[in-house]
């Protein structure tokens, strides 16, 4: 891409920002993305990304839940690097009815009570895209550059209007960085944190069910790497693990499977979830030209739902620049 300005600045790049920026670049649009942090070092990176879309809220979740799903098995289906489509459990403590995104997914069937681990009351199997965040974004971010796009990192913008300066058009995918970019108060953060361990052999995954984020418990083989989980701290935007967490992670995987207990530990992993009341995806027109569509505030779903937010991004976008 020349220096000229781009018909698009997208802000943030992580996975929404990434995505986003690749389906923007594929359709022909002149793309530049600004970040304060490469892909590998944000929270995306730190992500178990597990295909789940139980932790948005927004009317067109399952919708873009169900999107992102048919993108990841097909990635699956090409080889795209990163990208698992493998089998498992989901399973709750307390007695309840299947969710209905679950019911229609391949493989999908009840849990008999032998299948469910001790203190879980019931649980349903199906086949889910499992991703390895670091490998998967530094594809993401290839396949961008291939389009056209640029990239440039290492500035923090000191607020959303700061990013006029580059183009009319600003799409907004800074995930927790939204609270004092907009500024978007009823943004907060989440830390969540992951123990990454030897595999011993486990090929399928294992995640418990809960209304809310909070202390849960899941297993997401990626080969030979396992991904412990999980941790949910309200409020708390300092990146560093804390150990007495790791150590109760593994102890309640090690419950559920005892081969766990004696892993070896190959390193940990936080990112901070950008919890919202509801995902905001809109357009918003400043006057004088100037055009922000948002998306971000996805809290824990936003790998889940990454390719069906940027589907209606891109057509936001569309309509803006097929009307100037």
């Amino acid at each position: 891409m020349t220096s000229d300005r781009p018909d698009v600045l997208v802000v943030g790049a992580g996975v929404s920002g990434l995505t986003t920026g690749v389906l923007l670049a594929e359709s022909g649009v002149r793309v530049r993305l600004r970040a304060e942090q490469e892909p590998r070092e944000s929270s995306s990176a730190a992500a178990g990304a597990i295909w789940d879309p139980i932790y948005a809220k927004h009317d067109r979740v399952e919708h873009w839940a169900a999107r992102s799903y048919d993108v990841f098995t097909e990635l699956a289906q090409n080889g795209f690097p990163g990208v698992r489509v493998i089998d498992g459990v989901e399973a709750s403590r307390v007695a309840i009815p299947t969710p209905g995104w679950a019911v229609g997914l391949p493989g999908y069937r009840d849990c008999a009570p032998a299948d469910l681990p001790r203190g879980f009351a019931s649980g349903w199997h199906y086949t889910a895209p499992i991703i390895d965040m670091p490998a998967y974004l530094h594809e993401l971010q290839r396949r961008l550059i291939a389009a056209g796009g640029e990239l440039v990192f290492g500035r923090r913008l000191p607020s959303l209007g700061d990013a006029f300066a580059d183009t009319d058009v600003v799409v907004n995918c800074s995930g927790v960085g939204a609270r004092e970019l907009v500024p978007d108060p009823t943004v907060q953060p989440i830390r969540g944190q992951l123990v990454a361990v030897h595999n011993p052999g486990l090929t399928e995954f294992f995640a418990e069910h809960t209304d809310e984020l909070g202390e849960m418990t899941y297993l997401l083989p990626q080969g030979d790497v396992l991904l412990l989980g999980g941790s949910a701290e309200k409020g708390e935007a300092d990146p560093v693990p804390d150990i007495r967490i790791a150590e109760a992670i593994v102890r309640r995987c090690s419950e559920i499977f005892p081969a766990i207990g004696g892993a070896e530990i190959l390193g940990h992993r936080t990112g901070i979830r950008p919890s919202r009341p509801e995902v905001r995806v809109e357009h918003e027109e400043l006057g004088g030209g100037r055009h922000i569509v948002h998306n971000y505030g996805h809290s824990g779903a936003g790998v889940s739902l990454s390719w069906g937010c940027a589907d209606d991004v891109a057509s936001m976008v569309k309509d803006i620049t097929s009307a100037v």
